[in-house]
């Protein structure tokens, strides 16, 4: 049997969607089409009924997805390490936001790095959540680090924890910020400058409308693309912040900054560990999942 035809297969069973297949492998659709039709032909069974909507396995369908698509991640796997490399020592490559993947995930792997039989090299890429999916479905990255979680059979989540926001400033920028709330315990910040990570302050609005039911009431004054540079700027004076408690842990224990606010129900952000389906029979990544999650029980 053709290997191209099971992996183009895999694909389809994991995507749902001959189109979405076709982007993945970079194919036309009528090429998966056809690939699909000559893999039914050989085994003379349907391995999808077609919807309005994407596609849905048969029992056949299913049962083959089971058993191949395992093995043909192997073989990628071994095709994309190159056989010059130890073969004993697999690469996992790793993708997700680069300040948690660095301040958690990654402390956290690197002890399943040494020189045992179930070790493994480890490779990291940092990204959004729509770029680390999309990487991970293409086949780029092993395990996903995501704050969404993906739809569809192709990709399998599970939550890792939860991350609580806190509203913080420096010592000095908190004692002229009034104390009294307003309109549904908002404070007064109408002329406190904001530090985020985007122009379209996607914690502070999210703070914002969860605590406060209400927008920002000024634009960012300092915008950096690092939490820990939102971080740095907070401790430097220049502004409020909302950052994940993880990461300002040390500052707040310090004294470095504040709390300014503190809700009834902090506003909390999940993280998922994600795969592609099927692929946690791979020894490698089962191992790092079930450590991750492990390990995540201490985290947030």
């Amino acid at each position: 049997m053709d290997l191209a035809l099971l992996r183009t297969f895999v694909t389809v069973h994991r995507a749902g969607s001959f189109t979405r297949a076709a982007a993945l492998l970079g194919l036309s659709q009528p090429a998966v089409t056809s690939q699909i039709r000559t893999l039914e032909r050989q085994l003379g069974r349907p391995l999808f009924l077609r919807q309005a909507r994407g596609v849905t396995p048969t029992s056949i369908g299913d049962e083959l997805a089971h058993k191949a698509a395992p093995h043909l991640d192997a073989l990628v796997e071994i095709t994309e390490t190159g056989l010059d490399e130890d073969s004993s020592l697999r690469t996992l490559h790793l993708a997700g936001p680069r300040e948690f993947t660095a301040e958690r995930a990654l402390p956290a792997l690197t002890e399943l790095t040494g020189e045992d039989s179930q070790s493994f090299a480890l490779r990291a890429s940092f990204g959004n959540a729509e770029e680390t999916l999309e990487g991970l479905a293409a086949g780029h990255h092993d395990l996903a680090i995501s704050t969404a979680r993906p739809r569809g059979a192709l990709l399998t989540a599970t939550p890792l924890c939860d991350e609580e926001h806190v509203l913080v400033a420096a010592p000095g920028l908190a004692e002229r910020i009034p104390g009294k709330p307003r309109r549904k315990g908002a404070l007064a910040l109408e002329n406190v400058p904001v530090i985020e990570v985007h122009e379209s302050l996607p914690f502070v609005s999210r703070y914002w409308a969860a605590v406060f039911d209400s927008r920002p009431p000024t634009p960012g004054t300092v915008i950096v693309p690092d939490l820990r540079a939102v971080l740095a700027c907070a401790v430097a004076g220049a502004g409020l912040a909302v950052l994940p408690r993880y990461l300002c842990a040390a500052a707040l224990e310090h004294g470095d900054v504040l709390a300014l606010h503190d809700p009834a129900v902090p506003p909390l952000r999940t993280y998922f560990l994600v795969v592609r389906t099927g692929t946690l029979a791979m020894p490698h990544i089962a191992r790092a999942h079930d450590w991750l999650l492990r390990s995540a029980a201490d985290w947030c």
